[in-house]
């Protein structure tokens, strides 16, 4: 059978379509989870006696396929027009290239003909602007797939993403309807007391946006406060907790307001703990603001076995306002998981960085609630109320009576306290979100910031590249140096918790990014060099510990850094926590010594846990990780490879991600320009229907 043959068939019989789906499943192009979906879909409609389109089956897992790359749902439309963009294919992992590709079938198939075949199945109930306005969508039938059409697009989703975007609609729609009675005079007089030094406004950077951001989330009961790395997000969300404290105790004399505060992983809440800790302190009066931060999951109380929370719609959460940092890791279920645990009084206030890569489950939830953040789109109305309270006027740039009710509770703060001393890293991150052209990014690279460097690495076996990661100041000779400096044995443990405690503040000086997973650049492959280069440098050097275990023998080693990838209660180690391999005393080892990984406690951060590595059982080596796991960390000084082709990977997102992980260095490791143009002038697409 011809190719053009088995083309025509797939999109006719059934049986030839799942045979289809399945050579792309073998080929790496899809998950086997698509195509179960498919399967499970078919027989389904054989047990209702009915025969499925197979347009329907090829729409089914080609959603579930959008699913994993982070997509709501299937835009049929931009699928037909641009199949291999819209699908990110061929994968990064691909196995080989299958006879019959999707772009060979979708070039065949109508958006009439696609939709039609949804329209008539009992597998599929169809949704319009009209019922979702009503809010009679999301759980009124239980068809596995949902298709939304409106004037503009037709939206394939699974139902259980469809229920979830309705979800945070509905709650969105319902929450900014409301508007919470203010005490103006008491507002301003805390605005003015809070901000008394006014050292955020000048000539050259008025209004004071951090004061706005305040007197906008008082004004609502959801809010985002939105803004580049060292903007002070959380320097104005402890802010505006003393002013809704204040308010609150104006009215109810004897009691606080319940604040919770969250993030999306256990680093994540780890440094806001710190950082919400710094600022209270630093306030004249921090009554009633809480300084631990737990993460989402253990905010809401996971039920094991399962994906549902203790905390729900039955059982809300015991708070008046919660605070989530890092809101653009957060998917789109658990946005409406949080969602549903809220009292009907309860305020949400987001913080988060819109431009940063969103999260990697599905959906964008934070970058497209802030679709408008840049422009402000305020109502006059709303400017002349935080002129009244803040004495701040807002730019006429930013004022349009056509902007949604959401854009009034949105706030991007715009000036950076971070890069102030090093200028390149803010220059450059600003470059590559205004969609800079190479010439405009690598004039950055010239020499007048000295904090900026490129290497033009053709490969990792490259003189520059091993050099940087064996530099002792700048690189990871730094933190292994002073692995090779343990305590004496006989020491007692807390000088063996203070060694662990340098060494990893050592190892945040600096950290490799990759963008991909896979090829000479990836994190497997860089991974892999990183630990030979460094062990011919003599910087890891073979274990003096007890290397009778096999597994140790082979894997473990003094110095192997490496982070936790799904969360372990038992352990108290979350997603993300990084922890470094070093030897430890036991008396009940021959050399007297044995490996353990030093972790901070994510609680007290000065505590260091040492635990066993065969305890340890989803983690992976981090000399290299990629940008997505970089999320919700700072680096003095962090280098980013870029491999030398092409990839749908490599976006806007991804690089500004990567460059705002540096805090004072950040090093460019890239052979062609023209990568890193066409990746600074690709933007993340994520299907879906949150824009309100």
């Amino acid at each position: 059978m011809s190719d053009a043959t088995m083309a025509t068939r797939s999109l006719t019989d059934c049986n030839t379509m799942l045979l289809t789906l399945h050579s792309w499943a073998q080929a790496g192009w899809i998950r086997w989870l698509d195509v179960e979906l498919a399967n499970f879909l078919f027989q389904e409609a054989q047990s209702l006696r009915f025969e499925p389109s197979p347009l329907l089956l090829l729409g089914a897992a080609l959603c579930s396929h959008q699913n994993g790359h982070g997509h709501l749902c299937l835009d049929l439309g931009h699928c037909l027009q641009n199949p291999d963009q819209s699908l990110l294919l061929p994968p990064e992992h691909a196995l080989h290239t299958p006879d019959i590709t999707p772009d060979t079938l979708l070039t065949r198939i109508s958006l009439p003909a696609w939709i039609q075949a949804f329209t008539q199945s009992a597998l599929c109930v169809q949704e319009s602007p009209e019922s979702e306005q009503h809010q009679e969508s999301a759980g009124r039938s239980n068809a596995p797939l949902v298709l939304y059409t409106d004037q503009h697009s037709a939206r394939l989703y699974l139902h259980r993403y469809w229920q979830y975007e309705c979800k945070i609609k509905k709650t969105l729609w319902q929450t900014l309807k409301y508007t919470p009675l203010v005490d103006e005079l008491v507002l301003r007089e805390s605005l003015d007391r809070l901000f008394s030094d006014d050292s955020h406004s000048g000539p050259e950077r008025l209004p004071n946006w951090q004061k706005i951001a305040c007197a906008l989330s008082v004004r609502s009961q959801f809010a985002i406060i939105t803004g580049g790395p060292g903007t002070g997000k959380t320097t104005t969300v402890v802010k505006l907790l003393s002013v809704l404290q204040t308010l609150h105790r104006r009215t109810h004399h004897t009691t606080l307001l319940r604040i919770k505060l969250a993030a999306p992983t256990g680093k994540a809440a780890a440094r806001l703990s710190a950082s919400i800790a710094a600022q209270v302190t630093a306030l004249a009066d921090s009554t009633g603001i809480p300084r631990e931060v737990s993460t989402l999951h253990r905010l809401l109380g996971p039920i094991r076995h399962s994906r549902f929370f203790k905390h729900n719609a039955s059982n809300p959460l015991p708070a008046d306002v919660v605070v989530v940092d890092e809101a653009s890791m957060v998917d789109v279920e658990l946005m409406a998981q949080l969602m549903d645990a809220l009292p009907a009084h309860c305020r949400l206030i987001l913080l988060g960085d819109k431009d940063q890569l969103a999260s990697v489950e599905a959906g964008a939830v934070l970058g497209s609630l802030c679709a408008n953040a840049n422009e402000g789109r305020y109502h006059t109305g709303t400017a002349d109320w935080v002129t009244r309270v803040s004495a701040q006027v807002i730019p006429e740039t930013h004022i349009d009576n056509h902007g949604r009710p959401l854009d009034q509770a949105i706030t991007m703060l715009q000036y950076s306290h971070r890069f102030g001393t090093v200028p390149g890293i803010g220059a450059l991150a600003k470059a590559i979100n205004r969609g800079a052209n190479a010439s405009e990014i690598q004039s950055l690279f010239a020499g007048q910031h000295t904090e900026l460097k490129w290497i033009h690495a053709q490969t990792n076996h490259d003189q520059a590249f091993e050099s940087l990661l064996c530099d002792l100041k700048q690189g990871y000779g730094c933190y292994l140096s002073l692995v090779q400096q343990p305590p004496a044995l006989a020491d007692v443990p807390a000088a063996w918790d203070d060694w662990a405690d340098k060494v990893l503040s050592a190892h945040a000086t600096f950290q490799l990014l990759a963008a991909l997973r896979k090829g000479e650049f990836g994190v497997d492959a860089l991974n892999s060099r990183c630990r030979t280069v460094l062990t011919r440098h003599g910087l890891i050097q073979e274990s003096k510990t007890d290397t009778a275990n096999a597994l140790e023998m082979l894997e473990w080693y003094a110095g192997r850094p490496v982070m936790i990838t799904s969360n372990d209660y038992n352990l108290q180690l979350m997603n993300g926590d990084i922890g470094i391999t070093l030897p430890y005393p036991n008396p009940a080892s021959p050399t007297g010594l044995s490996l353990r990984v030093a972790f901070r406690d994510t609680a007290d951060a000065g505590h260091i846990r040492w635990i066993l590595p065969t305890r340890l059982q989803q983690l992976e080596t981090v000399f290299a990780m990629t940008v997505h796991k970089s999320q919700g960390s700072e680096f003095a000084h962090t280098a980013m490879v870029l491999p030398a082709h092409d990839s749908p990977i490599l976006t806007r997102e991804l690089i500004y991600t990567g460059v705002t992980r540096a805090s004072k260095q950040f090093t460019l490791i890239c052979s062609k320009t023209s990568v890193l143009e066409k990746s600074v002038q690709t933007r993340v697409f994520r299907a879906g229907g949150l824009e309100l």
